[in-house]
């Protein structure tokens, strides 16, 4: 890396120093950005100088605080663009910044290292809140005691093929309504309410890549099938475009067992009494468990 040949040459007289950064997005996309007057390379990466990206000064502690530091840019077509920050592209994407030599990139170091978290547009241009690697240390952590089940279908604990025959169609949007609202004709394949909480996933297209949670999935007595996210999506979507739809999961350990036959990995507590166990009392009928009194 350098690191301490550009030590030694921040010690000389006269330097040749600028910073670098780069941002990898979830979506695989990288963007490089430098504060000098003309592009670099290294890292298998293009830094642009013509983007107007600069950095406040940066707050770094030994201990578990979290690093502050602020990245402000011009939004431009070639760079950062305020769809994509709108769509969400950039959210939670790595970044990584540098002091380099210019004269001898390979001379650099690593001064900051972390995520995108809040973003902030004023005009013509953003400015993005960056979070260091010490700020996930802030999250809770743990499980939590409750009848639902904690997991996320087919995460690590779910352990649930979610991409199996049966839990996931895909299908071309005949009709869209605000970005949030989407009607297929003639849809008797999966039985009402089967996406519900589950997931839409736009494949291609301008809005490629995004997702929303389905707030309800219905089937009309026409035959007309309507999907509704729980927000409209943050780019346009077109009829034509490939959309992906998950079969959605409420968390009971019914829906688990029965639907998914994934009972042996539920991540809740079914039996763990509810409140009114506590005004429970004695009684010769019925069952004591810890159930409603009425």
């Amino acid at each position: 890396m350098g690191q301490a040949e550009i030590h030694d040459h921040m010690r000389l007289g006269t330097t040749t120093v600028s910073r670098a950064w780069s941002v990898t997005r979830r979506d695989g996309e990288v963007f490089g950005f430098t504060d000098h007057d003309e592009d670099l390379a290294f890292e298998g990466i293009e830094f642009r100088a013509a983007t107007g990206l600069e950095a406040s000064s940066l707050e770094q502690s030994t201990g578990l605080a979290v690093d502050n530091v602020e990245a402000i840019g011009i939004l431009s077509d070639v760079s950062v663009r305020e769809d994509d920050i709108f769509a969400g592209r950039f959210d939670g994407a790595e970044v990584v910044a540098w002091m380099v030599n210019w004269a001898k990139p390979s001379e650099r170091s690593v001064l900051f290292r972390g995520t995108i978290g809040e973003i902030r547009r004023s005009g013509e241009s953003f400015t993005a809140d960056l979070r260091g690697l010490s700020q996930p240390l802030n999250l809770p952590k743990g499980r939590v005691f409750q009848k639902p089940c904690s997991a996320v279908l087919g995460d690590a604990t779910c352990r649930f093929d979610v991409g199996q025959p049966g839990f996931v169609s895909q299908r071309l949007v005949e009709e869209i309504e605000e970005s949030r609202v989407f009607r297929w004709e003639d849809d008797s394949g999966f039985e009402p309410g089967w996406f519900q909480q589950g997931r839409l996933i736009v494949e291609n297209g301008a809005a490629a890549g995004l997702n929303g949670i389905i707030k309800r999935d219905m089937l009309g007595t026409d035959g007309v099938r309507s999907i509704e996210l729980w927000e409209p999506l943050a780019a346009v979507v077109v009829a034509g475009n490939n959309v992906r739809l998950e079969a959605g999961c409420d968390k009971r350990f019914e829906t688990c067992r029965y639907k998914f036959l994934n009972h042996l990995n539920f991540q809740g507590f079914p039996d763990i009494p509810g409140e009114d166990w506590m005004a429970s009392y004695p009684r010769r009928s019925g069952g004591n468990t810890g159930g409603s009194l009425r």
